[in-house]
């Protein structure tokens, strides 16, 4: 921070700025509610044309409008719909090409009034593609050209003079959402799905399945519940970063038990010279918990986590072992950290 900056006075104090910025927030927060309760017949229309689209939803809008626009078509598109953003100013410049009576348009407006979004009104017309306006004021030129208004009343922006898009882009991002999960929903959209479109970053890794994440047989301990301690450990070697279990099978290949270092360690702390030469079935951890290939990473951690356990064999329908996760496999991903 420069020098001049840092001996400028503030024309607020601190009690002052978190009284304005609590104002700002509860003023927000009730346009939001207002709206809320004011939903009716048009929306679930919106929700149903959109659920129908047989093409794509095209967004428009310019200014904020067009911000909130570009983030309702992220939205829809991670959510099962597909959506595409079309700039008033450039559709007028060729990108009206885009635009098929298969589609959707949603345009955006507060006043309803923006000479941009409006210029496109006789095309879409001509092409007979279905409009629904967001806007505060039905009886503005998009809301009386549009085939179907979700209108949100008239909004006192946040800012002293009332000038400053805050209240109004609030509303409308808001109504967005609504609109898009409530499509998702409509279109049974599973957190697989979800998943399929979030491959990258830390919401990515979370989506994960436990199929692959995990270790694979070959990178395993595993013998027969049969064997005895000494053999075990004396014949049984996994490639790969050692985990702390052995996985321990039945005659019919299903998974009878784990042997783990806790249970290692509590073998060593009772006996004053363990019985290595018997059956490792005598002392493993019989019926493990385990999770099935397809469930998701965050299940795996989730469960990890509650049960306090450090492995979780995976199983396939049969149950026969075809992997295992660790948790120092999955450390970075603990519950504390999936919210964020």
């Amino acid at each position: 921070m420069s020098s001049a900056a840092e001996t400028l006075p503030s024309p607020f104090s601190p009690l002052e700025q978190l009284r304005e910025g609590r104002r700002i927030l509860r003023q927000e927060a009730a346009g939001v509610v207002s709206l809320a309760d004011s939903l009716d017949a048009e929306f679930c229309t919106a929700a149903d044309w959109l659920y129908r689209c047989a093409g794509r939803v095209i967004v428009t809008g310019i200014g904020k409008a067009g911000l909130i626009g570009r983030k309702l078509v992220a939205t829809l598109s991670s959510t099962g719909t597909r959506a595409h953003f079309l700039h008033p100013a450039e559709a007028i410049h060729g990108d009206l090409g885009c635009l098929h009576p298969d589609d959707v348009v949603l345009a955006l407006s507060n006043s309803g009034e923006s000479e941009e979004v409006c210029r496109l009104l006789p095309v879409l017309r001509e092409l007979r593609v279905p409009l629904i306006a967001v806007t505060s004021r039905r009886e503005s030129t998009l809301g009386t050209n549009a085939d179907l208004v979700l209108g949100y009343g008239p909004c006192r922006e946040a800012d002293p003079l009332g000038l400053a898009p805050s209240v109004s882009t609030t509303v409308m991002l808001a109504l967005g959402d609504a609109l898009a999960l409530v499509v998702a929903r409509m279109r049974g959209f599973t957190p697989a799905q979800f998943a399929r479109f979030h491959p990258g970053g830390n919401l990515g890794r979370q989506l994960r399945t436990v199929r692959e994440t995990m270790r694979g047989l070959d990178r395993l301990r595993v013998a027969r519940e049969s064997d005895t301690i000494r053999d075990v450990f004396r014949n049984v070697n996994a490639g790969g970063r050692r985990t702390g279990a052995v996985i321990l099978v039945a005659d019919d290949g299903t998974l009878a038990g784990l042997f783990t270092d806790s249970d290692l360690a509590r073998l060593f702390s009772r006996y004053e010279q363990p019985p290595l030469d018997a059956p490792i079935a005598d002392v493993m951890t019989r019926s493990p918990t385990t999770i099935p290939p397809e469930a998701l990473l965050v299940e795996a951690v989730d469960l990890l986590s509650r049960r306090k356990l450090s492995e979780l064999p995976v199983i396939d329908a049969s149950g026969r072992p075809i992997g295992l996760i660790d948790i120092t496999d999955v450390i970075a991903l603990m519950p504390q950290e999936l919210d964020e």
